[in-house]
């Protein structure tokens, strides 16, 4: 495993946050749940926040929610349309922000679907392979080069799952054609996030880049990930049953995504999640990758093919 952090972020909070005034970030799902909670805590330290969002409308909504609690913040928040299972709207995405912003500060891969009937993006993949990680690996080699201009300790954060420890990545059928899970084809979804920041990280440190890779997941935390799923049982099971149960807020579920973001000392390849039982709650602590996570074959494979579906060429140098 990765070696991850020597300082351990007892108890961290939000409010340890330092100030990110003249920094940019980038936030996928920045209108609702852990993005949303990301956005606003970034905001509160001063950042400027990209609020990537499918949904025009839902995300102009956020930002105005933002800044009804932070007066000042309104203009520090600038909200684009990406449809991460798009393929073509994740490069105008990029297109239209390379060609304003020379460079970016940190990249927050947090946007996700869950479980939905089998349905395919609109380039024919399944959809929670495309929109949670397709998307995201267009996204970040395309900006890839405006993260290592910053010169402000760049970062790439990817959010993980709790599930990627469940899933397997099956090269012979990633599509789900010939056999199709909802919650499987989200695990294998959320390993893919996972195997790609862990290859990332490998591939960025030998070619002694200054953009780091890190990764979190946010254990069990209550959003619409679980309440808006088409599938009822998946709904009522994680929505309604253990939510209620188990599931702490998106402010809480948040914290270890905005600790690798922005504490001082990350070191790349670092992956943290909370530090409660069964790592469904709590502080930001280090956590351990599933073996085939940072298995090197996965990695290899998982690359060249999402260089394929995506025609995304990387340049880490």
């Amino acid at each position: 495993m990765t070696e991850q952090s020597k300082t351990e972020p007892s108890k961290w909070t939000a409010a340890r946050i330092p100030d990110l005034t003249g920094r940019t970030f980038v936030v996928t799902g920045a209108n609702s749940g852990l993005g949303l909670a990301t956005t606003r805590a970034l905001a509160r330290h001063g950042a400027d926040v990209v609020l990537a969002v499918r949904d025009e409308a839902k995300g102009h909504t956020a930002a105005e929610q933002i800044a009804r609690r932070l007066p000042g913040a309104r203009e520090r928040l600038d909200v684009r349309r990406i449809d991460l299972a798009d393929l073509d709207s994740v490069r105008e995405f990029a297109a239209k922000l390379r060609a304003e912003r020379p460079r970016l500060d940190v990249l927050v891969n947090n946007a996700g679907v869950m479980a939905p009937p089998r349905t395919l993006s609109a380039q024919g993949h399944e959809l929670q392979f495309a929109a949670n990680h397709l998307g995201h690996f267009a996204l970040t080699g395309l900006l890839l080069d405006r993260l290592a201009a910053t010169g402000r300790d760049p970062r790439v954060v990817t959010v993980s799952s709790l599930q990627h420890r469940k899933g397997t990545l099956d090269f012979a059928d990633i599509d789900g054609e010939r056999r199709y899970s909802p919650m499987g084809h989200y695990n294998q979804s959320k390993l893919a996030n996972t195997v790609f920041g862990h290859e990332l990280h490998r591939r960025l440190t030998a070619a002694g880049s200054p953009v780091r890779s890190v990764l979190a997941h946010p254990g069990y935390t209550a959003t619409n990930l679980q309440n808006d799923t088409p599938v009822a049982l998946v709904r009522w099971l994680y929505g309604r049953v253990l939510g209620p149960l188990l599931a702490q807020a998106p402010e809480r579920g948040a914290l270890p995504q905005l600790y690798v973001a922005t504490a001082p000392d990350m070191e790349s390849g670092a992956f943290y999640g909370p530090d409660g039982p069964g790592e469904l709650r709590g502080a930001p602590k280090p956590v351990a990758y599933a073996p085939a996570a940072t298995d090197p074959e996965n990695g290899r494979r998982l690359w060249e093919l999402s260089e394929r579906l995506t025609g995304v060429r990387y340049d880490p140098a």
